[in-house]
Parts: structure tokens; C-alpha cells; sequence
């Protein structure tokens, strides 16, 4: 599903220039390949993190930026914001495989123009491409539906609806949560104190209806990665670091 925006499309004759964002080769070589397939489009470069990506903005300079949500070392939600304050004309994309329900209308508010789970099919990333190109905004019938208010999900337990009471910067430390860090990595990657970040994660608990870190880490690992992703910590962080 898209609608119009007040984005300028590109001239008729423009070879749309794209570059691809995404912390997995096999994706990013994938998605290349598609683009370069299409005569209207180029894939001019690639990036697996954030820093890497605002470095190429300049040099390579796309039309359109495909973003996955998780990245090394950082977290795509600021990488969305970042390219809008530095690039406010470049086109976003999120091809991710986080929840839609969860940050796709989190992401339009931060800058991207459209959101897109990896498990569509090549013709509808394509098309979510040339939408945006011809200034408009993609969103599923699902997004859309739960933007307008109607319900998405029924049951107990958290819901998109619940993480749609999130913050900008609690839906920031959930997404790196559900991404593998720990409560240092996290205010490293922030710019603010663990305390911080301990307070975040108690308020995302009394949000989301989470009673412990555990379930909380694993709600977190699943809308970030996927149902039934294992959680992803590397190591066990020092003693002071530990979930609360």
C-alpha cells in the first residue's frame, strides 16, 4: 500500500542511484544484484553499519538508502534519523526483519519514507523502491490499518500496541537489547550512563507488562530477530552490568 507524499520525483531519465544498508553480506549482495537488474536503477555502493553508511552518503550520492533496523555496532532507528538531518532530500527504505507492526510508523516518524519486512517477495521490495522514486510513501495494509487505530493484534501479553506507547529513545534500547547488547554497550552506543539505561529498561518492563529481565530479553530478541531468535549476548557482562 503507498500514498502520495510532497517528495520531487527524480527526472524522467535519471538512473535512480541506491545504496544498500544491511549488516549481512548474503542480503546486501542480494539486494545489489536486484537493483542492478532493474534498467531504471544502481545499486551504488553498500554499508554494513551506520558510520560506514554516513560516510558513503557524500561520496556515493544515492537517491534512495535501503536500511536494515540491526547493524554492527549501532542500531538503524538513529541511522533513519541521522540521514534525515544530515540528507533531508534522500529517499529511506527499511527492508527489515523487525516487526512492522512494532517500528514501521516509528521509522516514517523519524524520516523514512516506507518499511518493508525481508520476507516480501523481490517484486515488492521493487515496487516499494519505484514508490518511493515516484514521491510516495509504502506501508503495508497492515500498517496502514494499525496506523488508522484498529486493532492488530488480540490476546494478552505485549502487543504491538503496547510498544506503540514507547518513546523514541525506549524503542532505541529495546531494539539494541533485542540486537545483543548489554546495558554497557548500550550507553556506550547512547551517550548516556548505565543508570540510564537501567532506568529504560524498568520502564520498558512496566510498559510492556514484563514482569523480569529475562522475559524482557526475550520479547526484545524475538520482535528485533525474528520468533523463536535465541538471545544474543556474546559474553557475560561484568557483575555491574547484569539484567536488573
Amino acid at each position: 500500500m503507498s500514498k502520495m507524499s510532497n517528495h520531487e520525483p527524480l527526472p524522467t531519465g535519471v538512473r535512480a542511484r541506491i545504496l544498500v544498508v544491511d549488516d549481512h553480506p548474503l542480503v546486501r549482495a542480494g539486494l545489489a544484484q536486484l537493483i542492478n537488474q532493474q534498467p531504471g536503477l544502481i545499486c551504488c555502493g553498500q554499508a554494513d553499519t551506520a558510520a560506514a553508511a554516513l560516510a558513503a552518503v557524500p561520496a556515493l550520492q544515492p537517491h534512495l538508502v535501503t536500511v536494515d533496523l540491526r547493524l554492527k555496532g549501532g542500531d538503524g532507528l538513529s541511522l533513519v534519523k541521522d540521514l534525515k538531518l544530515q540528507h533531508p532530500s534522500l529517499l529511506t527504505l527499511v527492508i527489515s526483519q523487525s516487526d512492522e507492526m512494532v517500528f514501521a510508523e516509528r521509522v516514517l516518524k523519524l524520516g523514512a519514507r516506507g518499511y518493508l519486512m525481508k520476507e516480501r517477495a523481490t517484486e515488492e521490495v521493487l515496487a516499494a523502491i519505484h514508490a518511493l522514486l515516484a514521491g510516495q510513501i509504502y506501508l503495508s495494509s497492515a500498517v496502514a490499518a494499525f496506523a488508522l487505530g484498529q486493532p492488530a493484534r488480540p490476546g494478552p501479553g505485549p502487543t504491538a500496541g503496547h510498544l506503540g506507547h514507547l518513546s523514541i529513545r525506549e524503542l532505541q534500547v529495546f531494539q539494541l537489547l533485542g540486537a545483543g547488547l548489554n546495558n554497557r554497550k548500550i550507553a556506550q552506543h547512547l551517550g548516556v550512563s548505565i543508570k540510564t539505561i537501567e532506568a529504560h529498561r524498568e520502564n520498558l518492563k512496566v510498559k510492556l507488562g514484563i514482569t523480569n529481565a529475562p522475559q524482557l530479553l526475550r520479547y526484545a530478541t524475538e520482535q528485533v530477530n525474528g520468533p523463536g531468535s535465541p538471545p544474543r549476548f556474546n559474553a557475560a557482562p561484568p557483575s555491574s552490568d547484569l539484567p536488573p
